[in-house]
């Protein structure tokens, strides 16, 4: 039904829905990234320090919006902050070098930061309201998101409109879509807590043993997931010279594919637990990277881009479960720590693997999540309940 500010929804498809719009409004350059690239005349090294400032305004607002967050409260953020997003990626679009890529990417990347705590922590208490799980659910709206965005991004470089035409369109819609379904907003009771310290304005907590070995329990689904998203377009044309369309393809593949497995994924961890679960996944990340590192067509990328969704769906949302469970400090302090240290490896990611790909080629960017890999195997313990 639709009201003056929006469709009536339930408490979860407003979670569900923040989660959708968050990604859609983060995912509709990356199809164009390569165009981007291309227009800047930069190699893969360079375009990774541009790419970098997304990442690095992210940690600011982990580290320094706690306070400011509280006291706007969720509904304004989501209402505010998705279309912010969006503006500030198309400015991003029209960046002639590096550095004003950078420039328009920190802001965006403080925007991403203060929706990535809210949302999180509202699938978190609506979780404790409802009495089940719906985080990894929650998670697989966002890759369907980021999916939508990828599909959109390949569709409209097929029919030849430029990136700088198709992000202002971007804005557009994210902000209709906010307004139809965020307009009815509620949020979620607090969880109950048996530690209730005074947050710190600067909310950088110093990360407990549990809360790094969660971190590293994360580290290879979070490099490849950002791999995914920032050199899967580049990748495609780099190695089989693939059109634009089939970059967007590329980037849709493992959104999509990770969308599917988080919407099953609630379920296969109430049957064979987390611990379990999060090893699978970490073994099918394995198949896909070697896949993409020794992919001799683009059917076989594409495959392991799939494969890569898949494995890298399920273990972040686990581990933020797991961190919000914790009580030797409050809920929202473990998210944002690790939050905080999680997002380093994308602060780190983009030009660490954009040199490696310029100096050794960009399938070597991926294969070097391998050792990691299998440290996220062993680190997977941490999630048990």
């Amino acid at each position: 039904m639709l009201s003056k500010w929006g469709l009536k929804l339930s408490a979860a498809q407003r979670v569900y829905a923040a989660f959708f719009l968050y990604a859609l409004a983060l995912g509709g350059i990356y199809p164009r990234i390569a165009e981007i690239q291309e227009g800047m005349g930069v190699a893969e090294g360079a375009l990774g320090m541009g790419l970098v400032g997304t990442a690095l305004g992210t940690l600011i607002s982990l580290t320094f919006g706690g306070d400011a967050l509280e006291r706007m409260g969720a509904k304004k953020v989501l209402m505010g902050a998705p279309p912010l997003v969006a503006i500030f990626y198309a400015m991003a679009s029209y960046a002639d070098n590096p550095l004003q890529l950078f420039l328009c990417l920190v802001p965006a990347g403080i925007c991403v930061g203060a929706i990535e705590q809210i949302v999180n922590l509202e699938a978190d208490r609506l979780e404790h309201v409802l009495g089940r799980r719906i985080m990894n659910r929650s998670h697989g709206f966002w890759s369907v998101g980021f999916s939508c965005a990828g599909l959109l991004g390949g569709v409209a470089a097929q029919f030849g409109f430029n990136p700088q035409a198709h992000m202002l369109v971007m804005v557009g819609v994210v902000c209709i879509l906010v307004v139809l379904l965020l307009g009815q907003f509620e949020a979620a009771p607090l969880r109950p807590s048996t530690h209730m310290e005074h947050q710190p304005k600067v909310n950088f907590a110093s990360p407990t043993p549990a809360i790094m070995v969660l971190v590293t329990a994360t580290l290879a689904a979070m490099l490849m997931e950002g791999a995914s998203i920032d050199w899967s377009a580049i990748y495609m044309r780099d190695v089989f010279n693939s059109s634009p369309f089939v970059g967007g393809l590329a980037v849709a593949a493992g959104a999509s594919m990770q969308a599917l497995a988080r919407f099953f994924a609630d379920r296969w961890v109430e049957r064979f637990s987390p611990v379990k679960v999060a090893r699978f996944l970490s073994l099918i990340l394995c198949t896909g990277v070697c896949l993409i590192t020794w992919a001799t067509s683009q059917g076989m990328a594409l495959l392991g881009f799939a494969l890569m969704g898949i494995g890298t769906s399920a273990i972040f949302p686990l581990a933020m479960s797991a961190a919000a469970r914790r009580t030797d400090r409050s809920a929202a302090l473990n998210v944002a720590a690790l939050a905080q240290i999680s997002f380093v490896v994308f602060l780190l990611g983009p030009p660490l693997l954009g040199w490696v790909a310029e100096s050794f080629g960009i399938r070597a960017s991926f294969a070097v999540s391998l050792p990691l890999i299998g440290l996220s195997f062993w680190a997977a313990k941490s999630l048990e309940e």
